[in-house]
């Protein structure tokens, strides 16, 4: 019998899938077809698995080869199928024994060598493959460590077809995941080591505790940006769950640390200002790989000097902000990766920034409105919180930051109040305030009473907030009651919410 069929696994974004490899040996020309909706870089595999069963000292089928993917209709991309397609055609040839690879999925990219190297996405492959009832899985010596971190799966690790090859003939051994490395992850910045700022410190530990986006104006050297830094250091460590999403979309990324642990730190993004749309939101050609927006899911994205960025990369981070999610397009499909960020820009007050202040300042009012007006107004309405930095004094820089509050003491507190939010939404899955929907709030029995909104619908009648910035002090007015080990916000959270919100709409 001339046919044989192996397991693999395609990713779609971040969906598994997984993919029988078939190979047929038929008489005729020597040459190898390839099916099932491949990409470049997978047809090309024709001439990679040759190189390398040849030189992994196998004899290669002079014959007619056809290899199927299936399912056919599923585009197929990548350097991952290498290996399963190699294997599916030395057994479909008679080199190999049939049945000892049933049941078992094969990942890896082959080098002409015959070296098996480490692929891409092999975290939620491995995923898929379980999801799908795949118990055992074959992967690059490179890959093993994030393979192991999926439940219920064993993994066996290769570093060449060779090594495979004795497997399957001889019953040679495979060999073991790397041990994980117990090294807990290097500690980031402290909140410490930001001189005076009362106003923005307070500001970052209300954006941590309720999941709000924020943005600081100021001028240069006020510590916009050491306080973007910090705010990783304060947010609670991710849960199983989330932990396996981020880790999965830098497995796909390829930018996962080699440490052998789930990602339990919110990831922090900080794109250069000239970034394209296609490196924030996600892009590329045929199928569109994640960007900044969702490798920082369930973390930060700090946009520093915001108001430097092209405006179209600016407005492609409206609705994502509001879906938590992005679906790109493209002409061979549509993918979409999760985008659940925290969102922080930073901007000076005009071009010159004057690190003196506006009292300095030599740019022309029409100069100062036009640099700001690039953040435009509904993307800065989706912004919670917004503070404007003083320039530091001379006593404030040289004091001493030893009795500051550090990170871990803000840390403290924002959990207890992200814990206090996660028990009231409990039922309806929301983890904190700025999940919840603004309907929700309006209506009972988490409507505040009259009195207590006043100054809310009076900014709202006057102008001064949009329909979307009454639900978002709403928010914000339950974040800083749950600071404080309230039960509900009262008329003092709502006034200090507004300020939070308001606090730079003047300039914009």
């Amino acid at each position: 019998m001339s046919y044989a069929r192996v397991l693999c696994v395609g990713l779609l974004g971040m969906t598994g899938h997984v993919v029988e490899v078939e190979a047929d040996l038929s008489p005729g020309l020597p040459a190898v077809v390839l099916t099932g909706l491949p990409d470049t870089a997978l047809h090309e595999a024709r001439d990679r698995v040759r190189a390398a069963v040849v030189n992994s000292g196998q004899t290669w089928p002079n014959r007619r080869i056809t290899v199927n993917l299936l399912p056919a209709a599923l585009p197929k991309q990548g350097s991952g199928f290498d290996v399963a397609i190699a294997v599916a055609m030395m057994i479909s040839a008679g080199e190999l024994p049939r049945g000892v690879l049933d049941g078992v999925a094969i990942l890896g990219e082959l080098g002409l060598d015959g070296a098996v190297r480490p692929v891409r996405g092999v975290l939620p492959m491995v995923a898929a493959a379980a999801g799908a009832g795949v118990r055992r899985v074959i992967v690059p010596l490179g890959n093993a460590r994030e393979a192991t971190v999926v439940p219920g799966v064993t993994v066996g690790a290769v570093d060449s077809l060779r090594r495979l090859v004795d497997f399957v003939r001889n019953g040679g051994e495979l060999l073991e995941p790397p041990p994980a490395d117990p090294a807990p992850p290097p500690a980031g910045p402290d909140l410490a080591d930001v001189a005076g700022q009362e106003m923005g410190r307070y500001g970052l530990e209300v954006a941590a505790a309720g999941g709000h986006h924020l943005a600081l104006f100021g001028a240069p050297g006020a510590g916009k940006t050491m306080l973007a830094e910090r705010l990783p250091s304060i947010l609670p460590e991710l849960d199983d769950a989330a932990a396996l999403e981020v880790t999965a979309l830098q497995s796909i990324a390829g930018v996962l640390p080699q440490d052998g642990h789930l990602v339990r730190r919110p990831p922090y993004q900080a794109p250069h200002h000239t970034a394209s749309p296609a490196a924030i939101v996600g892009g590329g050609s045929g199928l569109a790989r994640p960007g900044a927006l969702s490798l920082a899911h369930r973390g930060v994205l700090f946009l520093d000097e915001a108001a430097e960025f092209p405006s179209a990369t600016l407005q492609a981070l409206r609705q994502p902000l509001e879906k938590g999610r992005v679906v790109l397009a493209r002409a061979r499909g549509t993918t979409e990766f999760p985008a659940r960020v925290q969102l922080v820009l930073a901007a000076n007050p005009c071009p010159c920034a004057s690190p003196a202040g506006d009292q300095h300042c030599t740019c022309a009012p029409g100069v100062r409105r036009r640099y700001l007006a690039k953040l435009s107004g509904p993307l800065i309405d989706r912004i919670d919180i917004r503070l404007t930095l003083a320039p530091l004094s001379a006593a404030q820089l040289t004091t001493a930051t030893t009795g500051a509050t550090s990170s871990a003491e803000v840390a403290a507190r924002v959990a207890a109040a992200r814990v206090a939010a996660a028990r009231r939404w409990a039922e309806d899955g929301w983890r904190v305030n700025a999940d919840v929907p603004g309907p929700v709030l309006r209506r009972a029995p988490w409507r505040l009473p009259a009195p207590d909104t006043a100054d809310l619908r009076e900014s709202l009648d006057k102008g001064l907030l949009s329909a979307r910035g009454f639900d978002r002090v709403l928010r914000l007015a339950w974040t800083i009651a749950d600071l404080d080990g309230r039960d509900r916000p009262g008329r003092s959270e709502v006034s200090e919410a507004i300020q939070l919100r308001m606090g730079e709409s003047h300039a914009l």
